[in-house]
């Protein structure tokens, strides 16, 4: 039996044996606690979940800043904490497939949410005839706009005496996010035309630069980072960079950057001084610690990477 299915029927054992015994209702709380208790997987989701459910809820993230949710595996505690939890979300589009794979198994159907599943998807072709839908909507922020509705919607639901408490705090977010949104529009049209392209470790972007104007001129591996690229695979990435004309290229927080450094000498660019959150947050404290921040973030080091002017936005406070 392969090692991550072993891990996942290890996890299965205990959340298996806790739901023969009940079957928790979605719309009540959890027994011996006042607040709905909700998980959310990825740190993107949970910093969402977090801004909309305030003090309302009972919040636990999963995946802590920097974990990596394409090769996570669950271990025997996560089972505990979906088996407790009256909501799951979740991104969806296969983003945790680990995590997926041990909800699916467990039959948690009716408490859980594809949050990111509200957008429809750009669909990648990984080869060989096979496409798939890039998980990584919140690179436009319209996209996570959509996302906070549904979570509103979806607490809410659960706790509908909270539900002035949730629109409030989902309006007062999604003004943020349109600020953002516009800001970073504004901050991407300042790198001169010929240099709008990305060249990141792993194809993440779309998203990001369909909604504000960046070519995706290469990535050193798909959509997901259990990818190994090739001796070839890297060759060809050289030479898309230098046909390309960009002064630098990108590692990411989540990802070794070895293989991309190695990239950027052989093309004769520079590798970006600092790495771009792609799908987690940064560690508390960072300037990358919230949805928000790793946006400002990011585009901040790519502007700036690029050859743009950069103008801090305003909004970017230490609460969120």
């Amino acid at each position: 039996m392969p090692n991550s299915e072993f891990r996942i029927l290890i996890c299965l054992l205990p959340l298996a044996l806790l739901s023969s015994c009940s079957q928790p209702d979605a719309s009540r709380t959890s027994p011996g606690t006042e607040k709905p208790q909700v998980v959310a997987t990825s740190t993107i989701i949970n910093d969402l979940a977090e801004r909309v459910g305030g003090e309302e809820i009972q919040l636990r993230g999963i995946l802590q800043p920097g974990d990596d949710p394409h090769v996570y595996e669950p271990v025997p505690a996560d089972s505990q904490a979906l088996e407790d939890a009256d909501l799951i979300l979740y991104n969806g589009y296969n983003l945790e497939p680990g995590l997926i794979k041990l909800m699916n198994a467990a039959g948690l159907q009716g408490r859980k949410l594809a949050v990111g599943e509200v957008v429809k998807p750009l669909q990648l072709d990984k080869g060989k005839g096979e496409v798939v839908p890039d998980p990584h909507v919140w690179g436009d922020v319209e996209n996570s706009i959509q996302m906070v509705n549904r979570i509103r919607d979806a607490l809410i639901e659960l706790s509908p005496e909270d539900k002035e408490k949730f629109t409030q705090n989902a309006a007062q977010l999604i003004a943020q996010l349109q600020k953002l949104d516009i800001w970073m529009t504004q901050q991407i049209q300042t790198i001169p035309a010929e240099r709008r392209k990305l060249v990141t470790t792993h194809d993440a972007f779309q998203y990001f630069g369909r909604a504000y104007g960046m070519a995706i001129a290469g990535t050193l591996i798909g959509i997901s980072t259990e990818e190994q690229p090739s001796a070839q695979t890297v060759q060809k990435l050289v030479e898309a960079v230098r046909k390309a004309g960009v002064p630098a290229i990108f590692a990411e927080t989540t990802i070794n950057p070895a293989l991309i450094t190695t990239v950027a000498q052989e093309a004769g660019v520079k590798l970006a001084p600092r790495q771009l959150y792609s799908d987690s947050i940064g560690a508390a404290g960072s300037n990358g610690d919230s949805y928000i921040k790793m946006m400002a973030a990011n585009t901040q080091t790519i502007v700036e990477a690029l050859g743009g002017k950069y103008e801090p936005f305003e909004s970017v406070t230490s609460d969120q």
